[in-house]
Protein backbone atom coordinates (compact mmCIF):
# COMPACT_ATOMS: atom_id res chain seq x y z
CA UNK A 1 0.00 0.00 0.00
CA UNK A 2 1.66 3.32 -0.83
CA UNK A 3 0.13 7.01 0.00
CA UNK A 4 1.23 9.99 -1.47
CA UNK A 5 0.81 13.06 -2.96
CA UNK A 6 0.47 12.83 -7.01
CA UNK A 7 3.14 14.67 -9.53
CA UNK A 8 1.32 14.45 -12.98
CA UNK A 9 2.52 14.23 -16.34
CA UNK A 10 1.17 14.02 -19.56
CA UNK A 11 1.16 11.49 -23.14
CA UNK A 12 4.44 10.16 -24.42
CA UNK A 13 6.56 11.28 -21.61
CA UNK A 14 10.40 9.90 -22.96
CA UNK A 15 12.95 8.13 -21.21
CA UNK A 16 14.83 10.68 -22.04
CA UNK A 17 12.74 13.30 -20.39
CA UNK A 18 12.99 11.09 -17.16
CA UNK A 19 16.40 11.28 -17.28
CA UNK A 20 18.55 13.10 -19.44
CA UNK A 21 20.97 11.13 -21.69
CA UNK A 22 23.80 13.81 -20.78
CA UNK A 23 23.48 12.32 -17.26
CA UNK A 24 23.89 8.78 -18.31
CA UNK A 25 27.45 8.74 -17.20
CA UNK A 26 27.06 7.77 -14.11
CA UNK A 27 25.05 4.47 -12.99
CA UNK A 28 24.41 5.77 -9.37
CA UNK A 29 20.82 5.59 -8.39
CA UNK A 30 21.29 9.13 -6.44
CA UNK A 31 22.80 10.56 -9.26
CA UNK A 32 20.26 10.04 -11.59
CA UNK A 33 17.74 10.99 -8.96
CA UNK A 34 19.01 14.77 -8.86
CA UNK A 35 18.32 15.09 -12.81
CA UNK A 36 14.82 12.90 -12.79
CA UNK A 37 12.35 14.92 -14.63
CA UNK A 38 14.99 17.73 -14.69
CA UNK A 39 13.96 18.69 -18.38
CA UNK A 40 9.96 18.96 -18.39
CA UNK A 41 9.54 20.01 -14.43
CA UNK A 42 13.09 21.90 -12.84
CA UNK A 43 10.97 21.62 -9.44
CA UNK A 44 10.86 18.17 -9.14
CA UNK A 45 14.45 16.52 -8.13
CA UNK A 46 14.63 19.68 -5.30
CA UNK A 47 10.97 18.65 -4.13
CA UNK A 48 9.71 15.46 -4.56
CA UNK A 49 8.84 13.96 -1.40
CA UNK A 50 9.62 9.97 -0.26
CA UNK A 51 6.24 8.17 -1.10
CA UNK A 52 5.18 10.81 -3.53
CA UNK A 53 3.48 8.92 -6.58
CA UNK A 54 3.55 9.91 -10.20
CA UNK A 55 0.58 9.68 -12.74
CA UNK A 56 1.56 9.73 -16.54
CA UNK A 57 -1.07 9.49 -19.75
CA UNK A 58 -0.57 7.60 -22.58
CA UNK A 59 2.45 5.42 -23.24
CA UNK A 60 4.32 6.64 -20.27
CA UNK A 61 7.83 5.50 -20.70
CA UNK A 62 8.17 5.21 -24.16
CA UNK A 63 11.77 6.21 -26.16
CA UNK A 64 14.80 4.02 -25.24
CA UNK A 65 15.11 0.89 -23.14
CA UNK A 66 17.15 2.50 -20.72
CA UNK A 67 16.95 1.32 -17.35
CA UNK A 68 18.24 4.30 -16.05
CA UNK A 69 14.47 5.76 -16.24
CA UNK A 70 12.99 3.24 -13.85
CA UNK A 71 15.80 3.62 -11.43
CA UNK A 72 16.18 7.41 -11.31
CA UNK A 73 12.12 7.65 -10.57
CA UNK A 74 12.75 5.34 -7.82
CA UNK A 75 15.36 6.57 -6.55
CA UNK A 76 14.18 9.73 -6.38
CA UNK A 77 11.64 8.69 -4.02
CA UNK A 78 8.18 8.10 -5.85
CA UNK A 79 6.54 4.92 -4.67
CA UNK A 80 5.30 3.75 -7.73
CA UNK A 81 3.78 4.99 -11.31
CA UNK A 82 0.28 5.12 -12.51
CA UNK A 83 -0.69 5.83 -16.19
CA UNK A 84 -2.80 5.39 -19.07
CA UNK A 85 -0.56 2.91 -20.68
CA UNK A 86 3.15 2.26 -20.63
CA UNK A 87 5.97 1.52 -22.79
CA UNK A 88 6.20 -2.38 -22.77
CA UNK A 89 10.20 -1.89 -22.19
CA UNK A 90 9.61 0.62 -19.58
CA UNK A 91 6.86 -1.77 -17.65
CA UNK A 92 9.55 -4.59 -18.30
CA UNK A 93 12.61 -2.75 -16.58
CA UNK A 94 9.81 -1.27 -13.98
CA UNK A 95 8.87 -4.42 -12.96
CA UNK A 96 12.89 -6.12 -13.17
CA UNK A 97 13.99 -3.73 -10.00
CA UNK A 98 10.97 -3.83 -8.06
CA UNK A 99 9.46 -1.07 -9.08
CA UNK A 100 5.45 -0.49 -9.02
CA UNK A 101 3.74 0.43 -11.98
CA UNK A 102 0.10 0.08 -12.40
CA UNK A 103 -1.72 0.92 -15.78
CA UNK A 104 -5.03 2.75 -15.18
CA UNK A 105 -6.49 5.65 -17.87
CA UNK A 106 -9.76 6.55 -15.79
CA UNK A 107 -7.19 7.53 -12.73
CA UNK A 108 -4.17 8.98 -15.44
CA UNK A 109 -7.50 11.16 -16.34
CA UNK A 110 -9.00 12.33 -13.43
CA UNK A 111 -6.34 12.60 -10.64
CA UNK A 112 -4.63 16.09 -10.53
CA UNK A 113 -1.10 17.13 -9.76
CA UNK A 114 -0.80 17.76 -5.83
CA UNK A 115 -3.94 15.00 -5.09
CA UNK A 116 -3.23 13.07 -2.06
CA UNK A 117 -3.96 9.16 -3.21
CA UNK A 118 -3.54 5.83 -2.17
CA UNK A 119 -2.52 3.26 -4.34
CA UNK A 120 -3.02 -1.11 -3.36
CA UNK A 121 -1.13 -2.90 -5.51
CA UNK A 122 -2.34 -6.62 -4.55
CA UNK A 123 -6.14 -4.81 -5.16
CA UNK A 124 -5.26 -2.39 -7.71
CA UNK A 125 -7.33 -0.21 -5.58
CA UNK A 126 -6.73 3.45 -6.26
CA UNK A 127 -8.38 6.28 -3.68
CA UNK A 128 -8.00 10.00 -4.85
CA UNK A 129 -8.90 11.19 -0.84
CA UNK A 130 -8.57 14.73 -2.07
CA UNK A 131 -11.51 13.85 -4.36
CA UNK A 132 -12.84 10.54 -2.53
CA UNK A 133 -12.77 9.13 -6.06
CA UNK A 134 -12.02 5.35 -6.37
CA UNK A 135 -10.39 3.41 -9.44
CA UNK A 136 -9.40 0.08 -10.49
CA UNK A 137 -6.09 -0.78 -12.16
CA UNK A 138 -5.50 -4.66 -12.86
CA UNK A 139 -3.24 -5.88 -10.18
CA UNK A 140 -0.30 -7.84 -10.38
CA UNK A 141 -0.48 -11.41 -10.82
CA UNK A 142 1.31 -13.16 -7.82
CA UNK A 143 4.73 -13.93 -9.57
CA UNK A 144 4.90 -9.85 -10.22
CA UNK A 145 3.92 -9.23 -7.19
CA UNK A 146 6.32 -11.71 -5.79
CA UNK A 147 9.05 -10.17 -8.32
CA UNK A 148 8.26 -6.42 -6.76
CA UNK A 149 8.03 -7.87 -3.06
CA UNK A 150 11.83 -9.06 -3.32
CA UNK A 151 13.22 -6.31 -4.51
CA UNK A 152 13.41 -6.91 -7.98
CA UNK A 153 13.80 -9.34 -10.43
CA UNK A 154 17.78 -10.97 -9.64
CA UNK A 155 16.91 -11.08 -6.09
CA UNK A 156 13.91 -12.79 -6.94
CA UNK A 157 15.87 -15.71 -8.91
CA UNK A 158 18.07 -15.73 -5.99
CA UNK A 159 16.11 -16.63 -3.36
CA UNK A 160 13.99 -18.92 -5.96
CA UNK A 161 17.38 -20.91 -7.35
CA UNK A 162 18.52 -21.04 -3.54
Amino acid sequence: MFKGKVWKYGNNVDTDVIIPARYLNSTKAEDLAAHCMEDIDRSFASSVQKGDIIVGGWNFGCGSSREHAPIAIQASGISCVIAASFARIFYRNSINIGFPILECPQAAEAIQSGDIISVDTTTGKILDETTGETFEAKPFPPFIENIIAKGGLLPYLKEKLG
